[in-house]
């Protein structure tokens, strides 16, 4: 059975990218990080929406979960994990409407890549 723990670093490590590289049109609030513990998945992160119907149905603004497969993501390099959540964040649409970016022209390795590039120099200056 699968078991899921909020992550507090995860959710900071979020919030550092976000802020940093200037990523406003995703509300903090409303995306929580996990790790899964038993997850038989060759992932070592995906993310999830909570699917449309149920946001509508239940009057609820979209909301997103980060997990992170913690067997994988535990032996990640930091480079890495910051690269992985970058990933996982490309995913969410600038319009933070509930669905899901594809992999594709939005959401691949260079732009991952670029972000993360960003990402570096802008914390080495802010030091």
């Amino acid at each position: 059975m699968i078991k899921y723990v909020r992550s507090r670093d995860g959710e900071n490590l979020l919030r550092d990218i976000v802020t940093v590289l200037g990523l406003d049109y995703i509300n903090l609030d409303r995306v929580r990080v996990v790790y899964s513990y038993g997850a038989k998945s060759k992932a070592i992160a995906r993310i999830w929406a909570v699917p449309k119907i149920v946001l509508e149905t239940f009057n609820l603004e979209p909301l997103y979960v980060i997990e992170l497969v913690s067997d994988r993501f535990s032996r990640l390099s930091n480079e890495d994990r910051i690269k992985v959540m970058i990933h996982e964040i490309l995913h969410i649409p600038y319009k933070f409407s509930g669905g899901l970016r594809a992999h594709g022209r939005k959401v691949n390795s260079k732009e991952v890549n670029k972000l993360y590039k960003k990402y570096i120099k802008l914390k080495e200056k802010g030091s």
